[in-house]
């Protein structure tokens, strides 16, 4: 059974204001999905950057199988929202974006406004086989890339930028924790028990601090001293698959040129226990072949191109 995520970039249907300019380019950007997803064949993916409801119901009925599509009620100011594209039953447990309690609103702008929700939400379902179940949640926490008011992408001093920098980042680590108090009640007390998994485009690195943040207690991280040795923090710690990726697989975009991890999958022990293998791409695969992306580019410059910016990071596991 192979799990995956994956952020799908903009996908919205054509005419409107992000989506692609006209129907070819459309089916062409659907096409290119759908055969990644044939390729990769996943049990469930988590997806990220659905700006159109039925552009994803769009993208399942092209992959001509039986998919099952849930998404999210919580979208952004763009529209966009996270989903769940799965070929086993699946129910919805949790729809959220409300920071936890007692964690206060984060400034977001120069003006001082306040947000107390993330801006997207984070979907968490019980995935149902015939030999088990699991808990899986996707996310997508906010982005790096900065704009600022008028609709720039371009500060006005170094002074905007790094305003714009602090507040991108306060709003990121706020999601973080969205998420981290949501996989806190998946684990049901003990993850060594309970099979989870989270799903996401984190928008930073395996060693950023918001992406820690996501692990629960720290240690036994794979391939440190500790992993094989069980401990107490075992029930409440998820695990980034980001080390068994082999090394030259190890990005899911590529930004300014160089290549970063910024999509991850994180485990509970139970369900560690059963990953064989994980990957970013098409599985067989050597690289994939992406676009590199600039801190000012504006998203709708790509609104007519196919496929993703993004590659799916996948893991595969036996029970």
């Amino acid at each position: 059974m192979l799990l995956g995520t994956w952020n799908l970039e903009n996908l919205y249907r054509p005419g409107g204001r992000f989506g692609p300019k006209d129907k070819a380019a459309y089916e062409a950007k659907l096409a290119s999905l759908a055969a990644t997803i044939r390729a990769l064949r996943p049990s469930v993916l988590g997806v990220q950057e659905v700006g159109d409801p039925e552009a994803l119901r769009d993208l399942a009925e092209m992959l001509g199988e039986r998919w099952e599509v849930t998404l999210s009620e919580h979208a952004d100011d763009r529209g966009i929202r996270v989903g769940f594209l799965s070929n086993l039953p699946v129910s919805v447990v949790a729809d959220e974006d409300c920071f936890p309690g007692p964690m206060r609103p984060v400034q977001v702008d120069d003006s001082g406004r306040p947000v107390a929700r993330a801006g997207r939400g984070v979907l968490a379902v019980l995935v149902s086989t015939r030999a088990f179940f699991f808990e899986a949640a996707v996310c997508h926490l906010k982005s790096k890339l900065l704009s600022y008011p008028g609709g720039r992408f371009q500060p006005e001093d170094e002074g905007e930028r790094a305003r714009f920098g602090a507040y991108a980042l306060y709003r990121r680590a706020a999601e973080a924790t969205v998420v981290r108090s949501l996989a806190d009640r998946m684990l049901h007390g003990d993850g060594r028990e309970h099979q989870v998994v989270v799903l996401g485009d984190l928008n930073d690195e395996v060693s950023a601090a918001t992406t820690q943040i996501l692990l629960g207690p720290p240690g036994s991280e794979i391939g440190t001293p500790g992993f094989d040795k069980p401990d107490k923090g075992d029930a409440r710690r998820l695990w980034n698959v980001a080390p068994l990726i082999p090394a030259e697989q190890r990005y899911s975009r590529i930004h300014a040129g160089r290549r970063e991890l910024i999509d991850h999958v994180l485990v509970s022990k139970s369900l560690l226990d059963l990953v064989t293998t994980a990957g970013t791409g098409v599985p067989g695969s050597a690289a994939t072949a992406l676009p590199s992306i600039g801190d000012d580019e504006n998203p709708a410059a790509r609104r007519d191109a196919p496929g993703s910016d993004h590659a799916p990071v996948w893991i595969r596991i036996e029970r």
